[in-house]
């Protein structure tokens, strides 16, 4: 069966709304998808396919992201693959700011390039937080809101579609 997965690692949620959205417009497109935590991914051989999707903290993708590209780099070198991210940082979404948020991709780039990259502003939320991460993002003075722009994270799951994403069962 030909199947797409968008693999994703979150630490409030937010990462995970975007990479329903992504699945959401792949399923649209004509893919057959599954939408899961990089924690409930245990083989990416059933897929033809895969969009791998990271929250980043202090300008890193998340430890357990890159670990699922490591234990996997073999079967994800044989197949398309695209990346994601999601970080407040991209509030203010200049060419500056995406230049520096492209290189929090560095350690799964190494590893196995994408077809695609999609960098996308986040959202943060105190209540969903940590007592740690939240005491983490008031002391460097991140402040709490929606930045997310749905119109472009749907671009760019569209435009996965005309690389191929959209193959069917």
């Amino acid at each position: 069966m030909d199947k797409v997965l968008v693999a994703y690692a979150t630490k409030a949620g937010s990462t995970g709304e975007v990479a329903e959205v992504i699945g959401q417009v792949l399923c649209e497109g004509g893919a057959a998808v599954d939408v899961k935590p990089i924690r409930e991914v245990i083989d990416v051989n059933g897929y033809s396919r895969v969009v791998v999707g990271s929250a980043v903290r202090m300008g890193s993708w998340l430890p357990e992201a890159v670990k699922f590209v490591e234990a996997h780099t073999a079967a994800l070198e044989t197949k398309p693959v695209a990346y994601f991210q999601v970080s407040s940082f991209l509030k203010e979404d200049t060419p500056e700011k995406r230049q520096e948020a492209a290189t929090y991709l560095g350690a799964v780039r190494a590893l196995v390039e994408p077809a695609s990259v999609g960098l996308f502003a986040g959202k943060i939320d105190y209540s969903k937080l940590s007592f740690f991460d939240r005491t983490i993002a008031k002391m460097v003075g991140s402040e709490e809101g929606d930045w997310r722009d749905w119109d472009a994270i749907r671009a760019w799951a569209s435009d996965l579609l005309t690389m191929g994403f959209a193959i069917s069962a």
